[in-house]
């Protein structure tokens, strides 16, 4: 026997082969014998790393590593300020990483909250309530309303039992559970009607079952097992940062090296130009680089909080800049996970039902007018009836619907029972019909439960000394009972030609993913009333079909159209069944005929990864998956070369959530498993905040551009100005204490207010980028040389001219000084971006990059003016044409774009503004 597959067999086959009896259960010494051999029922995590290896391990990193040398270096040269700064971030992105590493684990104590704590069992003849960690294979666990569910296990008796299975296969309506049926190795987790799964609930009736898994070997130890071996992957960022970072440390170096030995060569004093050597590598380096990533990072997150979007990984910010494709759950997260009546046929007649999930202000509408359903006699009777033959209570408060609350407009409605039957009382009572005041007219005599083997449920009313009879179910089910078709005229037949109109009415809407039920009625005699039977249930009278269906969330659809927009794909995954999933996607507009198709997880077992692979950009649903099958689909869209992000609400999602490279869990209705293994929370469970998501990762990685542009041309230029002076035999230009300030003055505050500047009005009209593509890609690079090569040029040649006309190297020095300072604040405002001047895009329109220039404008001047702050490095106070030659050679080409602004500027079109810069 296949002893993962349970469900293929019969229950006694299950029963002898675990050498149980169902009505004794285990003896105490087989208990002993399993529990030594199966271990204890809970989920074991894999040994855990020790808190201080974790966090050494932080700093192991090549950056890291290289800044804790710059801040020795820093300190030994006197500059306690820049050591203690740099000290500062190597110390918060360590407690970062070590904070993000404990993800996992989260996870594993959120699914060990999901396991129940106790379990009821037949143990020698006796039925006892253990500790469910002492489940067994081969015990008979008992099950009752209410309970969760300890370990999976092959069910062999049920008494009109369902099962509430959300968490774990994503389906939101209870399933009606069997025990006297086998399914074909193919079936799904959520076909699988004769098993129960630890994790989830019994939402009614009762059962009897033998244990088949406990633990690890569980459906929920498997994602347990899963989420642990999922392994954290460096965003595209991290990467090329990373790469960037070794690139500049080693080329750094090697220049520095050839500025001091050529200072050395021309009879430079040793010490001087180790000095300056060691000064300007401390300058080079961009140890501010990591330090302003996180902080635009962190400010990101500060605004996706205020837009509902909770990050929990700080790199997933930029990480959803570049998703190329968004796996989403369809239950809960594209859908209300509210069962709702959308169509109701009497008589002929389609109405419309607005409204969603338990709002009890929606309509009615007939031709896509408003219609009162009360002066309609065969709609007004099909939902009377639908809601007398129900059991569920809709509350408002937790106080149950009487004639106080009819009148009154509240929200915050909820259901109480039955899903499905809870959609049909919410469709009454925007008609204003309430079971309350319906049965002050008729009194319930008796009901007949609805069973899976009869496929409906009746109800027999007593109404002024008559006896009817209600009955709803199955649409094919009840038009076979029926003799009679009600119409405003009154009963007619049920001939052939109208019985074909309703049965295409119902595949219709089936076709539309509606959950269909039939409403009927028949009078009935006091003897029939008082002997409840089957027989009653012929000869009714048809009365309508009601369509139900969890309905896309209103935002959904449009969300998806500006995911399109974008350049993202969207992917519906999901327990639910195809022709359910096909119809919600195509309602949100991400499906068509031509263009997609959908898969069933059995379909996936049948496909290679090879042809899976050769499938995935054409497939836009996959329906009755499992949690490996998820998993799945998110490595074959990442072995695509895709930036994929997965949303979901379940455990079941929380496995292929923690492998994408951004996993989304939803805030409200997600369970804690799903939130730990998660990168971010949407705090309001709404698909378009993922929307919102993305504009701001565009945005910020558009920042990180920006400051990368700004960083690196700058500390190129400082590099350069130092070579170039060397290679043509200049002295020094700069001092190493001169060159250590220019570092501080511009890589700090100018460089942070970048990481705040403003998005595009059209970065939602990008294409993503390639995940691939280097972060100096579309012309950055070029950028940065050139723009680097006029702050160096510029600064020697203000330099040099000085140096021989006046032959004063203190001014010379001073004037190279400010030049190279004022290059890079005119500099900071080109940076704003890639493609368009900044007066284009408006100049004041970041104010924290006034006010940051304005600071570092300001200690520059001290450093000039200020008697103390002069002494310390070594310059002079410069005239007024010292001035305009330091302005003329640092802005012109700022104010180039000034003036070509003012006399030949033309408007931008705000398309342009919105394409790639």
């Amino acid at each position: 026997m296949d002893i993962d597959k349970w469900y293929t067999r019969a229950r006694q086959e299950v029963i002898d082969y675990w050498q149980t009896d169902q009505y004794e259960g285990l003896t105490s010494s087989e208990i002993k014998n399993r529990l030594h051999k199966f271990g204890y029922n809970e989920i074991v995590e894999k040994e855990k790393i020790a808190w201080w290896k974790r966090l050494l391990a932080q700093f192991q990193d090549f950056m890291v590593l290289i800044l804790l040398a710059a801040t020795l270096i820093s300190a030994f040269l006197g500059e306690y300020a820049d050591a203690v700064t740099i000290l500062i971030i190597v110390i918060f992105n360590a407690i970062l990483g070590f904070i993000q590493e404990y993800r996992a684990e989260q996870s594993m104590n959120a699914l060990k909250k999901m396991a129940a704590p106790t379990a009821h069992v037949l143990r020698n003849g006796i039925l006892q309530k253990i500790a469910a960690r002492e489940l067994v294979p081969g015990d008979i666990m008992m099950l009752e309303s209410g309970d969760k569910i300890a370990a999976d296990a092959r069910l062999i008796e049920v008494q009109n039992m369902e099962t509430q299975e959300a968490a774990l296969t994503g389906e939101s309506l209870p399933v009606r559970k069997v025990a006297d049926q086998q399914f074909g190795e193919e079936s799904s987790l959520g076909d699988r009607k004769n098993m129960v799964y630890a994790g989830t609930n019994i939402a009614k009736g009762r059962g009897k079952s033998v244990v088949c898994a406990t633990g690890m070997v569980t459906e929920i130890g498997r994602i347990a097992d899963m989420i642990q071996d999922g392994e954290e992957e460096s965003t595209p960022l991290e990467q090329r940062l990373e790469s960037l970072g070794r690139w500049l440390v080693w080329g750094c170096l090697l220049i520095c090296l050839i500025v001091v030995v050529t200072g050395v060569a021309k009879g430079e004093p040793l010490f001087l130009m180790c000095m300056a050597g060691i000064s300007l590598a401390v300058a080079a380096i961009p140890e501010g680089l990591p330090a302003i990533v996180t902080v635009a990072l962190a400010l990101g997150v500060q605004r996706m909080i205020k837009r509902n979007a909770i990050i929990r990984k700080l790199p997933a910010v930029e990480t959803l800049g570049c998703t190329t494709v968004i796996c989403s759950d369809k239950t809960g997260t594209l859908t209300q996970n509210a069962m709702t009546v959308g169509k109701i046929i009497t008589d002929g007649n389609l109405y419309d039902v607005t409204g969603i999930g338990y709002d009890i202000k929606g309509k009615f509408l007939l031709n896509k007018q408003e219609f009162d359903p009360k002066t309609d006699k065969c709609l007004q009777q099909c939902l009377e009836m639908s809601v007398l033959c129900n059991n569920s209570i809709l509350k408002h408060n937790d106080v149950s619907i009487t004639g106080l609350w009819r009148k009154r407009e509240n929200v915050g409605w909820s259901i109480e029972g039955d899903p499905t039957e809870g959609a049909l009382v919410v469709a009454a009572a925007k008609a204003n019909l309430w079971r309350s005041e319906l049965e002050k007219q008729q009194r319930r005599i008796g009901e007949i439960p609805f069973e899976s083997e009869r496929c409906r449920m009746s109800v027999v009313y007593e109404k002024k000394n008559q006896y009817f009879v209600y009955v709803k179910g199955a649409p094919d089910i009840i038009l076979g009972l029926c003799k009679h078709c009600s119409r405003k005229s009154g009963d007619v037949l049920l001939t052939p030609i109208i019985k074909a109109e309703i049965l295409t009415a119902n595949e219709q809407m089936t076709d539309q993913a509606f959950r269909v039920l039939a409403v009927a009625y028949k009078q009935i005699g006091k003897v029939e009333a008082d002997h409840l039977s089957e027989s009653m249930e012929t000869d009714l009278t048809f009365v309508g079909l009601i369509g139900m269906i969890d309905p896309p969330r209103p935002e959904a659809r449009q969300a998806i159209h500006v995911c399109r927009q974008a350049g993202i794909r969207t992917v519906m995954i999901t327990g639910d069944h195809r022709n359910t999933a096909v119809a919600i996607a195509k309602e949100l507009q991400m499906f068509n005929n031509d263009n997609n198709q959908a898969l069933t997880g059995s379909e996936l077992d049948g496909l290679t990864d090879e042809q899976l692979g050769a499938m995935i950009n054409r497939t836009s649903v996959y329906a009755r998956v499992s949690p490996a099958h998820k998993l799945r689909i998110v490595k074959a869209l990442k072995a695509q070369g895709h930036i994929v992000a997965m949303t979901g609400d379940g455990v079941n999602d929380a496995p292929a959530i923690k492998e994408a490279d951004i996993g989304i869990s939803m805030g409200i209705n997600g369970t804690d498993v799903t939130k730990e293994a998660a990168s971010m929370v949407l705090a309001d469970d709404n698909f378009a905040t993922i929307v919102a998501a993305v504009e701001e990762g565009r945005g910020i990685y558009d920042n990180i551009r920006k400051f990368i542009r700004y960083l690196l041309s700058c500390n190129l230029g400082e590099v350069l100005t130092m070579f170039i002076a060397s290679i043509i035999g200049l002295p020094l230009p700069l001092l190493p204490v001169q060159i250590l300030w220019v570092n501080l003055v511009t890589d700090g505050l100018p460089a942070m207010a970048l990481g705040v500047d403003p998005n595009d009005h059209h970065i939602m009209n990008r294409q993503p980028r390639n995940p691939r593509e280097s972060v100096f890609s579309r012309g950055l690079s070029r950028k940065i040389i050139g723009r680097g090569l006029q702050i160096g040029i510029s600064t020697v040649l203000v330099f040099a001219v000085v140096y021989f006309a006046k032959n004063d190297l203190a001014e010379a020095r001073t004037m190279a000084f400010c030049t190279l300072v004022f290059t890079q604040m005119f500099h900071v405002f080109d940076c704003r971006s890639e493609r368009v001047s900044v007066f284009e895009i408006g100049l004041f329109r970041n104010k924290y990059l006034i006010v940051a220039t304005a600071c570092s404008i300001f200690m520059q001047l001290l450093v000039v003016y200020h008697p103390f702050m002069r002494e310390i490095f070594v310059t002079v106070p410069l005239t007024i044409v010292d001035w305009m030659i330091i302005l003329g050679v640092s802005g012109w080409t700022f104010m180039i774009g000034g003036i070509r602004h003012v006399f030949f500027r033309k408007r931008v079109p705000q398309s342009a503004l919105g394409r790639v810069h």
